[in-house]
């Protein structure tokens, strides 16, 4: 039942993060920064991208990728159509790797230490789409703000 639950969320929440980078008018915005917000939409983007993709598709789902997570941080201008495009295989990445588990794969041990300590997979899961939450609202505003 989690698994069906977390596929739900991650794919209404990658859904809505394409929704939300179709949604500027003007391409250039997705890679601005200003006053106190440090991160553009765009990098938070990169950064979801390379999160999921590093603990579901490569861990869980066998993809072989190869996260650069300051890249995540310094790349700028993709074109939105790239970023929406990695989104879409990002989602289908999530789905393969989900549908590979079972309930009692949720109980193991995640086999990287991500936070100092030990935590199932089933833990780190959930982590990952309230991860996702957490920087959909930030790009929600960002675009709000300034777009």
């Amino acid at each position: 039942m989690l698994i069906e639950t977390l596929k739900s969320l991650f794919d209404r929440d990658l859904n809505k993060l394409k929704v939300e980078i179709e949604s500027y008018q003007n391409e250039s915005q997705i890679w601005v920064i200003d006053k106190n917000i440090s991160n553009s939409a765009g990098n938070l983007c990169l950064h979801l991208m390379g999160n999921i993709n590093s603990f579901i598709g490569a861990e869980i789902g066998k993809t072989r990728y190869v996260r650069d997570r300051p890249l995540e941080f310094s790349t700028k201008n993709v074109p939105k159509a790239a970023l929406i495009s990695t989104i879409e295989k990002t989602n289908w990445v999530v789905n393969n790797a989900l549908d590979s588990l079972t309930e009692a794969d949720l109980e193991k041990i995640y086999p990287q230490i991500v936070f100092e300590k030990e935590m199932t997979t089933g833990y780190f899961l959930v982590h990952l789409a309230t991860h996702l939450a957490y920087h959909l609202g930030q790009i929600n505003y960002h675009r709000r703000l300034l777009d």
